[in-house]
C-alpha cells in the first residue's frame, strides 16, 4: 500500500503541475489512480500531500500552492488573532478575520499580507491537517443549554455536541468534533471536568492537563524508583570515588525544600580559596534507556507553582536517595576549584565523590548571620556551630565574584517573584514578594562558577555537550532600546554591535532615577530567551563565552545529560572520538527537548500562579493598594502592587481622553500623565480566577 500511495503522490503532483485552476477531487482520482491504486491509497496520498503543504485542498478542489504560499503550524491564538510558524521558524501574526477557524496544532497553508508594523503578517488560505487536541475553558448555561467558552479560541461560546455532566461555571477541557468556517461555528465535546472555575487549584489542574503535563508517573517508572529508593551505598559504589565525608560540606536552600541537589564547601588558602560545589550524582542511578530516563527526557524539568511541585523524578530519588540530606552519605559529582583573590579560577577538576552534608542550611537563618555576624537565636547558632568561618569565606569570595561579573559587563536586570500562601484547603490566602538576601546570592554565584567550569571542560575536551546559551538581542530591539534611552536623556556608549557591557551601562546610568523602571523594562524586553544548544555560542546575559547547567540534575534534564557526558569523559576516561559517536545525537536531542520543556513549564507555572494570585485578590475586592506602573499599552496600565500582584487599569476607566504616546505613557489634556515607574494608589475592583486577570482603578 505504501508504494502505491507514493506512486499516486507523484501522479497527483505531475497532473496538477500542468493546471492553472483547481481540480475537482473526483477528476483528480480518475486521472491519477489507474488500475492498481485503491480509493483508500488515493485518499492517503491526498492527506500526505496536504499535510506537507505540497497541495491545497479547499471545497473539494485541489491545487498546488502559489508562488508566495507556504505551509505553517498554528502555534497560538488569542481571542481576536493568532500566530503561525513556518518551517524556518519565522512567526507570522494572523488577524482574526484571516484565521479560517484554525486552532493551535493545525497545519495550514498561508500567504503573506502587508504588515501594519515590523512583524510579518499572513492570512490562512486553507487547513491542511486538523489537530485533535483538547482546549481549556468553562461551561456556561444559557436558556437551559450548555455551551463551552474557550479560554483563548474565540470570543463566542461553542455549542456542545454531546451531553455532559459538567455544570455551569465548571472548568473543563473540550475537543472540537465538527469544524466550521469560523471559530464560532465549531462544535465540541467535553473531555474532562475539573470543578468550579472559581478555585485556583481546579484551574491549575486544567492547565496541566491541557498542556499534556503528567502529574503521576507511569507504572514502570514507579517500579524502577521503588527499587532504587531502597538501595544502600555499597563498597562497589564507592570504588574510585573521592571520599569527602570528613570535609565541611553543607547545603543552603529554602526552608521547605525537599529536593536538595547542591552542597558547597569553601575554605581560604594562601592564594585565595578552595571551593567545592557538590552535586547529587543522579546519573549514577538514572541509566540511559531506563524507564526513569525516558520519562525524565519527556518531562524535561520539574514544575513549580504556588505550593506544588511536579517533579521530574519520583520522590524516591528527588527527595530520597539523590537528595543531599544532612547526616547521610550521598554519592555526588563534585566540581573542585582553586580561585585566586581576584575571583579567577586558576584550576578545576571534576570528581565522582561521596559526601555527608553537615547541616541543611536555610536562607532565612543564614542571612542574619551574614548581615550582622550573629544568628537570630541560640538554637540557630547551635545548628550552625563550626560553619561560621566557612559561611564568612563563602560570602567574602562571592562578593568578589559578583564584582567580577559586574566588571565584565553582565546586565543586572530587576525582576519580581511572588510567594503564595496556601491554606489547608488549597486556597490562596496571601501573597508576598520573595525576598532575596546574601545567602541566595552566595549560592547563585557558586553555582554559576561550577556551571562555567563544566562548559569550559566540555569545550577544551571537544565533547558533545548541552550548553546553556543566550543569543545577542535582535538589531530591531537594540535600536528601539537605544532610541528610548536617548529620548530619556541618558548617556550611553556608542557601538556598532551591542555587548552586555553596553546594556549594563544603560542600566547603571538610570540607577536612582525615576526612569529606571523604563530602562529596566526595555532592557529585559530586548533580551533573547535563553535556551539549550549543542554548540557553545555563549551567554549574552551573563557575559560569558562558555556556560552550561550542571548543578540541578534532580529537577532539570540538561543537567542530567551534562553529568552523563562528563562522567564518561572525566571518570571513565573516554576520548573525544568515542564521545562524539556515543553522545553527539543525544546532546543535540537533549538540547532541543530541554528547551521545549522549559518554555512550556515556564508558561504553565506563570498561568497557574496568576490563577492563585487572582484567587487571593478576589478576597480583597474593594481594598486599596499602592504600586508601580510596570507597563503601558493603548488599552491600559499594568500596575505591580507592593504585594507582588499585577493588575490592569483599563484606559476607559481613567477620567479624561487618554491616549497612548507609543512609548511608555498615557496622556490626556489637562490631566495627569501616567508613565512606567510612576507610583499610584489603586483599588481592586475585580479578580477572575479562571483567567488570572485582576482589574484595578485609580483611587487617588
Amino acid at each position: 500500500m505504501a508504494n502505491n500511495t507514493q506512486v499516486c503522490r507523484n501522479r497527483i503532483l505531475n497532473y496538477l503541475a500542468g493546471k492553472t485552476a483547481p481540480v475537482r477531487i473526483k477528476e483528480l482520482s480518475a486521472k491519477t489512480r489507474g488500475r492498481r491504486v485503491t480509493e483508500a491509497e488515493f485518499r492517503a496520498a491526498l492527506r500526505s500531500l496536504s499535510q506537507s503543504g505540497e497541495i491545497i485542498i479547499e471545497n473539494e478542489r485541489v491545487s498546488l500552492p502559489g508562488e508566495n504560499e507556504f505551509a505553517a503550524d498554528v502555534v497560538r491564538l488569542s481571542k481576536t488573532f493568532g500566530f503561525v510558524k513556518d518551517e524556518k521558524g519565522t512567526e507570522y501574526f494572523v488577524p482574526g478575520r484571516f484565521l479560517k477557524g484554525a486552532v493551535p496544532g493545525d497545519k495550514v497553508i498561508c500567504s503573506p499580507i502587508p504588515p501594519r508594523g515590523e512583524a510579518p503578517e499572513a492570512q490562512i488560505l486553507s487547513i491542511a491537517a486538523e489537530c485533535d487536541g483538547e482546549f481549556p475553558g468553562v461551561v456556561e448555561v444559557h436558556r437551559g443549554r450548555k455551551y463551552f467558552r474557550s479560554d483563548a479560541l474565540c470570543r463566542d461560546p461553542l455549542e456542545i455536541a454531546e451531553e455532559t455532566s459538567a455544570g455551569d461555571g465548571d472548568k473543563v477541557t473540550a475537543r472540537i468534533v465538527e469544524r466550521g468556517e469560523h471559530h464560532r461555528d465549531h462544535r465540541c465535546v467535553i473531555t474532562a471536568v475539573f470543578g468550579s472555575c472559581e478555585e485556583a487549584a481546579n484551574c491549575a489542574r486544567t492547565l496541566l492537563y491541557s498542556n499534556d503535563i503528567e502529574v503521576d508517573f507511569p507504572l514502570a517508572v514507579k517500579d524502577e524508583a521503588a527499587v532504587i529508593g531502597k538501595k544502600k551505598i555499597t563498597a562497589r559504589d564507592l570504588r574510585d570515588r573521592l571520599d569527602l565525608r570528613d570535609e565541611t560540606i553543607f547545603t543552603i536552600d529554602g526552608a521547605d525544600t525537599k529536593d536538595i541537589d547542591d552542597a558547597i564547601s569553601v575554605e581560604r588558602t594562601a592564594s585565595g580559596y578552595r571551593v567545592g560545589v557538590h552535586i547529587a550524582d543522579v546519573s549514577h542511578y538514572v541509566k540511559p534507556g531506563s524507564a526513569l530516563d525516558r520519562d525524565a527526557f519527556i518531562r524535561g524539568t520539574s514544575i513549580y507553582y504556588a505550593d506544588k511541585v511536579i517533579p521530574m523524578l519520583p520522590k524516591e530519588l528527588s527527595n530520597g536517595i539523590c537528595s543531599l540530606n544532612p547526616g547521610e552519605d550521598r554519592l555526588a559529582f563534585s566540581c573542585l576549584m582553586d580561585v585566586d583573590s581576584e575571583g579567577n579560577v586558576t584550576g578545576h577538576t571534576f570528581a565522582k565523590s561521596v559526601i555527608r552534608s553537615r547541616v541543611k542550611g536555610v536562607y532565612s537563618e543564614i542571612n542574619p548571620f551574614i548581615e550582622t555576624g550573629a544568628f537570630a537565636d541560640p538554637q540557630t547558632a547551635e545548628k550552625y556551630a563550626g560553619l561560621e568561618d566557612t559561611i564568612k569565606a563563602a560570602d567574602e569570595l562571592t562578593r568578589i565574584l559578583w564584582q567580577k561579573r559586574r566588571d565584565r559587563g553582565a546586565p543586572e536586570i530587576h525582576t519580581t517573584e511572588v510567594k503564595h500562601i496556601i491554606d489547608e484547603e488549597g486556597r490562596c490566602i496571601g501573597i508576598e514578594k520573595r525576598a532575596s538576601g546574601r545567602a541566595e546570592e552566595l549560592i547563585e554565584d557558586l553555582m554559576l562558577l561550577a556551571n562555567e567550569c563544566a562548559a569550559k571542560t566540555a569545550k577544551e575536551r571537544e565533547l558533545p555537550f548541552v550548553y546553556r546559551v543566550h543569543e545577542d538581542p535582535s538589531p530591531e530591539k537594540v535600536q528601539t532600546l537605544v532610541e528610548t534611552v536617548e529620548k530619556l536623556g541618558l548617556p550611553h556608549q556608542e557601538f556598532k554591535k551591542i555587548k552586555p557591557l553596553h546594556m549594563a551601562q544603560m542600566l547603571r546610568s538610570a540607577e536612582d532615577r525615576a526612569v529606571f523602571p523604563i530602562v529596566n523594562m526595555l532592557v529585559l524586553r530586548s533580551m533573547a530567551k535563553a535556551r539549550y544548544d549543542a554548540e557553545p555560542i555563549g551567554h549574552f546575559g551573563l557575559a560569558l563565552s562558555d556556560y552550561a547547567h550542571f548543578t540541578s540534575p534532580i529537577r532539570r534534564y540538561p543537567d542530567l545529560a551534562v553529568h552523563r557526558i562528563l562522567t564518561e569523559s572525566v571518570y571513565n576516561k573516554k576520548d573525544s572520538a568515542y564521545m562524539s559517536k556515543k553522545y553527539g545525537k543525544f546532546a543535540h536531542e537533549a538540547a532541543i527537548r530541554s528547551s521545549e520543556c522549559e518554555l512550556a513549564a515556564m508558561k504553565v507555572e506563570r498561568d497557574c500562579d496568576d490563577c492563585y494570585t487572582a484567587e487571593y485578590m478576589r478576597s480583597r475586592i474593594g481594598d486599596e493598594f499602592e504600586g508601580m506602573i510596570c507597563s503601558v499599552l493603548a488599552f491600559g496600565l499594568y500596575v505591580e502592587l507592593d504585594n507582588g500582584a499585577e493588575g490592569l487599569i483599563k484606559t476607559e476607566s481613567l477620567e479624561g481622553m487618554y491616549e497612548f504616546d507609543g512609548e511608555f505613557s498615557l496622556r490626556a489634556p489637562g490631566r495627569r500623565t501616567y508613565t512606567i515607574g510612576d507610583r499610584v494608589k489603586v483599588q481592586c475592583v475585580g479578580a477572575d480566577v479562571n483567567s488570572g486577570n485582576i482589574d484595578l482603578i485609580i483611587s487617588e
